[in-house]
């Protein structure tokens, strides 16, 4: 017994000497992502966690931003200097020096192997990149900051350091979308779409799209979720109207009510080309199907239709060809979809009012507190043809409802007489063209004339692509003449408007029976 406690004694021994023990664990087989490019790293150099903190190799991050590092090895200091600003790091200080501005670090920086470790956050905040962490594949992303064209080199890009944010520390739940650092500024806008909306409902999640995206779609495991990169995309000048967008251009969805789904995530996840990571978290693994026929509409249907389910490790599992047919959401969620329609929008004004005001802006503001009214009840998912001045087509507006198998149709506007009129009248109408369409129309113009007290010039079955090509009970209302100065005076008070919004929301539920 004594023999085999000498060998185990001096099998201890080497074992230290070997493999000396050290304050940081280091993270194996750990990546740098800058760009969408992968970073050459040095064999033993890796990312490592410190206290809950990513800390990163200082000069080979910071060089490839372009900045220049200096080493002071007595001191044990490191200065990163680009443009004129200058950082000052100390190993072992938690302390950093920003342009005479003293900055508290997360973690202190440390030496490990020749290399100086700094945190993640501290690199976010101080170069303007925007930074993100996944737990699971051990990799750090950094997005150089936004670029402007400068004059001088010839008109080339040079890089524009921004104002820092707060870049999320390694999160514990293996995220891959973090709220990242650096400008709220978006990139120069060379993409060809912009996301403008997005909602959950029946088990769905529905991303409103202007412009033809080819997304990337894959299922990840460990902490299961579905993944949907859209490339050459920006987020919608108005999509913060409709959902949270931080600074860092980031926001999630809670999810309640639905056992399969606990939350939508989202981010501006590169900037060069600008890219939008969503992320739909998951309870477990679940099969997917994804309808996307480039018509403004992308859709992940969780309710086993698709023959795609995360398998261990074989991720990224690629993107499903595109189903061009129309695919009606089941409504076994017991949720009522609403389709709200703001006429006109973006290259077409609409009708011009008697003070040149635009049509299109009234539409929209009636159509946003109807929309704020309808997200107070819990029976009914709202979503709208467009959130700010964008134009979809009428094929477009019909479209999306006939997808989304949606309930009812609302299409706002306001009423001008024919060309050559020489006096203008006053009052609201409503319009519907099919006869399942009738008693909708009757319910929502009695609560209608009561709310703008304007002379009530009846429901007229009329035409319209919007309420003819829709597949449910449908409707236009005319709410008053932009022609006529007391007509007008009332449509751009927000006291009227928020009378007309009441009223279209009294009429729904009434027709619902909610």
């Amino acid at each position: 017994m004594k023999k085999y406690g000498l060998w185990a004694v001096l099998l201890i021994l080497t074992l230290v000497l070997v493999f000396p023990v050290t304050g940081h664990a280091a993270t194996p087989s750990t990546h740098i992502n800058l760009d969408g490019n992968d970073l050459a790293m040095p064999g033993d150099v890796q990312v490592q966690i410190v206290n809950g903190s990513v800390m990163v190799p200082l000069r080979l991050v910071t060089e490839q931003l372009g900045y220049g590092v200096k080493w002071d090895n007595i001191s044990k200091t490191a200065t990163i200097e680009q443009g004129g600003r200058m950082l000052t790091l100390v190993v072992n200080q938690k302390e950093a020096d920003a342009d005479g501005v003293k900055i508290q670090l997360d973690n202190p920086s440390f030496l490990s192997k020749g290399t100086t470790f700094v945190p993640l956050r501290f690199i976010g905040e101080q170069t303007g990149a925007t930074v993100g962490w996944d737990n699971i594949t051990k990799t750090v992303y950094l997005t150089s900051p936004a670029q402007e064209i400068g004059v001088g080199n010839g008109g080339s890009p040079s890089p524009t350091p921004a104002p820092g944010g707060t870049p999320s520390q390694a999160p514990d739940n293996g995220s891959e979308v973090t709220t990242p650092g650096g400008s709220a500024t978006p990139p120069v806008n060379t993409t060809a779409a912009s996301l403008t909306d997005m909602s959950f409902n029946d088990n769905k999640l529905i991303i409103s799209l202007n412009g033809n995206v080819n997304p990337s779609i894959f299922a990840m495991t460990g902490t299961d979720r579905i993944v949907i990169d859209l490339p050459n995309t920006i987020f919608g000048q108005a999509f913060s109207q409709r959902l949270p967008l931080t600074a860092g251009q980031s926001g999630q969805v809670p999810i309640t009510g639905y056992p399969d789904v606990t939350g939508v995530r989202y981010s501006l996840f590169s900037s060069t080309p600008s890219t939008i990571r969503v992320v739909l978290d998951l309870n477990s693994a679940k099969t997917y199907g994804v309808t996307n026929a480039n018509d403004g509409l992308l859709i992940i249907d969780l309710n086993g239709t698709g023959g795609y389910i995360p398998d261990p490790g074989a991720t990224p599992i690629p993107t499903p060809t595109p189903d061009t047919s129309v695919t009606p959401l089941p409504g076994d969620s017991g949720k009522k979809v609403i389709v709200l329609d703001a006429g006109h929008g973006g290259s077409d004004p609409g009708a011009g009012s008697l003070n040149k005001l635009k049509e299109k802006d009234f539409t929209l503001a009636v159509v946003l507190k109807i929309e704020a009214l309808l997200k107070n009840e819990p029976n009914i998912q709202v979503v709208l043809t467009r959130s700010g001045d964008t134009y979809p087509t009428l094929q477009e507006r019909a479209k999306l409802a006939n997808n989304l198998n949606a309930s009812l149709f609302v299409s706002v506007h306001g009423n001008s007489p024919p060309v050559g009129t020489k006096t203008s009248p006053s009052g609201t109408e409503t319009h519907y063209s099919r006869k399942e369409s009738l008693q909708f129309a009757q319910i929502v113009h009695k609560y209608l004339i009561q709310a703008t007290g304007l002379p009530d010039r009846g429901i007229k079955q009329t035409s319209l692509h919007v309420t003819r090509e829709t597949k449910m009970p449908a409707i236009l209302l005319e709410v008053g003449f932009l022609t006529n100065a007391k007509d007008e005076a009332l449509m751009y008070s927000d006291d009227f408007q928020q009378k007309v919004a009441e009223a279209v929301v009294a009429g729904i539920k009434e027709y619902l029976n909610i």
